[in-house]
């Protein structure tokens, strides 16, 4: 039993090692292809600080790591997370944001034209 207990942290360690180096890697590209600033917030980034400044996968699977970088964007550790809330909220609702838009259905000017008449 105690066998199986050990391969299977084992097999996790392994994982979350592979993990970390594959994070490592497509991080390490994004710096070398992108300007270190925010996505968003247009923060820029060196020195210590560049460590606040996070590779972003614009489909959410931290799978697909094109070399071109066509995936990632740099976001500060604060977009970042604001963006992963906004995602989450959205999945909460049970709407994916580009199917439901909260589009606008009052017209202030809808009565113009029948106003104007007058």
């Amino acid at each position: 039993m105690s066998q199986k207990i050990d391969k299977g942290k084992g097999a996790l360690t392994e994982a979350l090692r592979d993990k970390a180096q594959r994070d490592k890697g497509y991080r390490e590209q994004a710096l070398k292809l992108f300007p270190w600033v925010c996505g968003i917030c247009c923060r820029e980034f060196s020195g210590k600080k560049l460590k606040e400044l996070t590779v972003h996968h614009r489909d959410h699977n931290h799978d697909n790591n094109p070399s071109d970088g066509s995936n990632w964007e740099l976001l500060c550790i604060y977009c970042h997370d604001n963006v992963h809330s906004r995602t989450l909220e959205d999945n909460r609702d049970g709407g994916d944001k580009d199917d439901e838009k909260d589009d606008a259905t009052h017209n202030p000017f809808g009565d113009l034209a029948a106003l104007l008449k007058k």
